[in-house]
């Protein structure tokens, strides 16, 4: 199984020591987040995770226990933007982030650290120009420390629109989405840095962009050193080219305070859930009742019947 940590929150960021005391202890409790009587006990070990797919703005607490992830295989999706904090409020400066994402790369190699510039959005003060600017100088600190950039274009859900009101922010056509691909990706090819897009419908082939995976399956075999076959994630947009996993996150916890964010949508849940977490706690930010249906989540390695076959396999013939 292939487990986020996480689409919901930034883990890494702010709830380090929470996940790696839920790696101890062998298990975590996942809330639904459409339900919260609900809740799925996920069992944290080498043979039932293949491997994680971390998500984050700033992984600097987790740069000094990686060592407790010696026994999995996993990758980074590191966010770096050029919003400064109108935007994303309570990030770091860019310069500590960048020197971050590079100490990052050296421990654990750049084929395992994917760069996301996203969600890219355009105002009067932001734009196309600002983000060539910016995405020119992140290239050349970033290079020889990533093989590839995700860029997608900022989707205005209505929970994001309400955030973002402030903003401003200018709808952009077909014509400027081309324009702003087809120099980023000038940008980028000068410094050996590939882009695809994520959940984009958008066909920007004619620049070298292709259609990305975040949860990737040829990445993920190619990390796991053993080819899988993985079916899209249905729980996912139709647009989402991403594998199934599983997260575990929860929604409405993430303090970096993005106006763009869709994974907080209550202010007031936020500042509610942050009050309840609790590092040594099976569960995220969230307090058990007593009441809840707690079951244990069925998870399999995506090595699967593959797996069983060529064991079988290496049996018959020894046995020859």
């Amino acid at each position: 199984m292939i487990l986020s940590v996480s689409r919901r929150t930034d883990i890494p960021a702010f709830y380090s020591e929470w996940f790696f005391n839920r790696l101890k202890e062998g298990f975590v409790y996942v809330i639904n987040p459409f339900n919260e009587r609900k809740v799925s006990k996920v069992e944290l070990n080498k043979e039932t995770v293949d491997l994680f797919v971390f998500w984050t703005k700033d992984a600097e607490p987790m740069l000094k226990r990686l060592d407790e992830l010696n026994e999995f295989k996993y990758y980074f999706q590191f966010t770096i933007t050029s919003y400064r904090n109108d935007v994303e409020r309570m990030t770091r400066k860019k310069k500590d982030i960048i020197d971050t994402f590079r100490i990052l790369s050296k421990k654990i190699g750049k084929e395992k650290i994917i760069w996301r510039y996203d969600p890219i959005f355009l105002n009067d003060f932001y734009t196309k120009e600002y983000h060539y600017r910016w995405f020119e100088r992140f290239c050349d600190k970033l290079e020889g420390y990533t093989d590839k950039c995700i860029i997608s274009f900022l989707d205005l859900y209505k929970k994001t629109e309400i955030n973002t009101r402030c903003l401003n922010i200018h709808k952009m056509d077909e014509k400027s989405m081309r324009q702003v691909a087809k120099q980023l990706s000038i940008i980028a090819n000068k410094h050996n840095i590939i882009i695809e897009t994520c959940s984009e419908g958008i066909d920007l082939s004619d620049y070298g962009i292709k259609k990305g995976s975040c949860i990737d399956k040829n990445l993920i075999s190619k990390i796991i050193d053993f080819g899988v076959e993985l079916k899209k994630d249905n729980n996912q947009r139709e647009l989402c080219g991403c594998v199934k996993s599983v997260d575990i996150g929860q929604y409405n916890t993430c303090k970096h305070h993005c106006l763009y964010c869709y994974a907080n949508f209550n202010e007031k849940l936020l500042n509610d859930s942050i009050l309840k977490y609790n590092p040594k706690a099976p569960t995220l930010a969230y307090t058990l009742k007593g009441d809840e249906k707690i079951t244990v989540r069925e998870m399999e390695s995506i090595k699967g019947n593959k797996q069983k076959q060529l064991d079988l396999f290496k049996n018959i013939k020894q046995g020859e």
